[in-house]
């Protein structure tokens, strides 16, 4: 056999992705190709120009109004739309489309002309089938919704995020989803967000078969032939046609929702359950209805915060781009911390091995990870591998062999030195090392370091898993390859990379003590905690902060502000002394069971019912010392911009996402309002509360 340049693999490649017959009838529109085979089945693929995933824009909705005219007069016995993009099938609506609108009427006419479009696509009289690999949501799903049949490829994840930007599907999902698929499931599946992976599709009736990419002609000729069974509706379907036993239901949604979404601040929620109360079963109705909840809901302030919010998160994202040449990581501290950030690059993929002087914290670690693979991972295969790449180092051998080197040890300057001392010479030239240290600034740990330009902060936060920040903490004398290798770091492991110089406390934990610090401080003045922890809720925290303190740990709390307060020239009340006398007698938070509260064996705060409600005042006294201090960060330079602030606040401490950020918080409340009330706060508490002269360049920086 003749010795030949072309591989097996590039001879295969252009079936890698079922995406119809290679020859045909073909006709090819800025973002859709229609292609009909000899059998007569037409594949309408698209491809959106000049983008990296596949969303629907007017463009891309206009131009499938066109497709669909051509397919009806192609005599095709079936119409099969497809992705030819590898992310996925499409990612929902372009967002694009959606940001700075303030025009209902306007939103309303636009939405009804994108339903006319879909409602063309479900009215066509011969099958119909949405083939999805990848991410295939929000207006992506309800293209798919309009089909007669669903198949999923591989890792295929469905759902409806739309709730995470404060509004509901809004291009039929709503009516469809309900009809589809058991109400009760549905109407969770748009309520939370949550995305259903191939296999929970297909037992939610969802989609009507999950395949493996070599199935998919077969299943293709199967749904149109007629041959492919289907499960639609479910017994529960005919129950919730009558209106009281939907409002049972709604009541129960209602009171769901109001644990993680109040009202008052998130109404896209309340608005779904009401459309469903109100109209389900009447899927005309009930499409009426959509678009102009839909609509209204568009244009209000926590839509158009919540978009912004999704943008801070592409900004930050996409400086995670790049390769960063890590394989191996080695993690020293087998602590919550250090275990759950090597239990997590395992999950990426990366070799991990982690090291601690106790070997019982490394199997605690293991035993950990294993738990969380468990929860996490679909597959038995997926786990055994992310186990396999996680292993326990009590040698240390790791070292030599890693391209970074995390240190999660205790927060103590004098640990961290001698951890450094003892493992630099044992690294390879090229390799990172960096610091999980949440406050103490790189100048003062590189000391005595042979090579400070590859010593890097990655500052990871609690609980890793959900947290998705880490803040890139840098010095003078740290290159700009090591800076720019973590930030890649932080792609290859799904986080969201915020650059910050190296400071005390750096910017998050420096903006967040204050707050807690005035809980404290609130504490002493005989304020309930529960008191305290609902006026922080009341103003849109995910938790208050005596509830945080615990869950950071009050051990973390302590070192920071002692540091804080030795390093900073910036008034702070004292440390209470009961704050000492809980950390010294083991009693640092959630983590060991009890803090400033007592956790049950799940974890779960033991909290008074009958706490007094908070006081006007009380959310500007704790919310606003953070607000004047990431001013102040912004006039030292702390972080570069208001929108990396935004972003790390918003994805760090979870700061009131609807508000979009505490700058933007501060440019819609107004700077002469902010210090105005800080003012009064100095007058009567003290000169913590003084303005920081950062708030008289703010206007100016929009």
């Amino acid at each position: 056999m003749p010795v030949t340049n072309t591989s097996v693999w590039n001879t295969l490649a252009p079936r890698n992705m079922e995406l119809g017959p290679q020859s045909g009838s073909t006709k090819i529109l800025t973002h859709w190709r229609l292609i009909k085979g000899d059998d007569d089945i037409v594949w309408l693929i698209l491809d959106r120009a000049n983008e990296s995933t596949n969303t629907l824009s007017e463009a891309v909705l206009a131009e499938l109004d066109t497709a669909l005219g051509d397919v009806a007069g192609m005599g095709a016995k079936g119409l099969v739309i497809r992705s030819a993009k590898k992310a996925g099938f499409i990612a929902g609506a372009d967002i694009r489309d959606f940001r700075g609108v303030t025009d209902m009427r306007e939103v309303e006419t636009r939405m009804t002309r994108a339903h006319e479009i879909v409602d063309r696509l479900a009215a066509l009289d011969i099958p119909t089938v949405a083939v999805l690999h990848g991410h295939c949501l929000g207006g992506g799903l309800e293209l798919a919704l309009a089909c007669k049949y669903r198949i999923a490829v591989g890792d295929a994840k469905l759902g409806f995020p739309e709730v995470l930007l404060g509004l509901h599907p809004g291009l039929g999902g709503t009516f469809r989803l309900t009809a589809l698929i058991d109400p009760i499931e549905a109407m969770t599946m748009m309520l939370t967000g949550r995305t259903a992976h191939a296999k929970k599709a297909k037992a939610l009736g969802l989609v009507d078969a999950a395949i493996e990419e070599r199935h998919v002609e077969n299943a293709v000729r199967a749904a149109v032939s007629g041959a492919m069974k289907t499960r639609r509706g479910s017994l529960k379907s005919p129950v919730f046609g009558f209106r009281p036993a939907r409002q049972i239901a709604a009541r129960q949604m209602r009171a769901q929702a109001e644990k993680h979404a109040p009202k008052q601040h998130y109404p896209a929620p309340y608005r779904l359950i009401d459309l469903w109360e109100e109209h389900g079963g009447d899927a005309k109705a009930m499409q009426k209805a959509e678009i102009r909840s839909f609509s209204e809901l568009l244009v209000g302030d926590t839509a158009q915060n919540l978009i912004r919010v999704f943008f801070l998160h592409e900004k930050l994202k996409s400086s995670a781009k790049g390769e960063s040449g890590i394989r191996h990581v080695h993690v020293i501290g087998a602590g919550m911390m250090g275990g759950d950030i090597a239990a997590w690059c395992a999950t990426r993929g990366l070799s991990v091995t982690l090291a601690d002087l106790d070997r019982n914290a490394v199997a605690r670690a293991i035993g950990r990870a294993a738990e969380f693979y468990e929860k996490k991972l679909h597959s038995g295969i997926e786990r055994r591998d992310a186990l396999d790449r996680l292993m326990p180092d009590f040698a240390g051998s790791g070292i030599a062999k890693a391209d970074l080197i995390i240190e999660a040890v205790a927060e103590n300057t004098d640990i961290k030195r001698r951890v450094f001392d003892a493992i630099a010479p044992k690294m390879k030239k090229n390799a990172i090392l960096a610091t999980n240290t949440s406050s103490i600034p790189l100048e003062v740990l590189r000391q005595d370091l042979p090579f400070a330009d590859r010593l890097v902060g990655l500052h990871f936060f609690n609980p890793v898993a959900k947290m998705e920040l880490v803040e890139i903490v840098a010095h003078d004398q740290a290159s700009q390859a090591t800076l720019d290798r973590a930030r890649a770091f932080c792609g290859t492991i799904g986080k969201l990379p915020a650059p910050v110089k190296s400071a005390p406390g750096f910017l998050v934990n420096r903006a967040l003590t204050p707050y807690l610090v005035e809980a404290f401080v609130m504490l002493d003045e005989g304020t309930a905690k529960e008191t305290i922890d609902r006026a922080a809720k009341d103003f849109g925290m995910p938790m208050g902060p005596i509830e945080l303190a615990d869950r950071v740990g009050l051990d973390i709390c302590l070192e920071v502000a002692r540091m804080l307060k030795e390093k900073l020239d910036e008034p702070m009340p004292e440390i209470p002394a009961w704050l000492v006398q809980k950390v010294e007698s083991g009693e640092t938070g959630r983590k060991a069971g009890k803090g400033l509260y007592i956790y049950d064996d799940k974890g779960r705060p033991k909290k008074a019912s009958d706490a007094a409600a908070p006081s006007n005042e009380m959310a500007d006294r704790l919310v606003l010392p953070m607000l004047n201090t990431c001013i102040r960060c912004l006039r030292e330079g702390i972080v570069e911009d208001d929108d990396t602030l935004d972003g790390a606040m918003i994805f760090a401490t979870g700061f009131a996402p609807f508000r979009g950020g505490p700058i933007h918080y501060a440019r819609t409340r107004g700077a002469a309002d902010i210090v105005a009330a800080l003012q009064r706060l100095e007058q009567q508490h003290g000169p913590r509360f003084a303005p920081d002269e950062g708030w008289n360049t703010l206007g100016t920086n929009a």
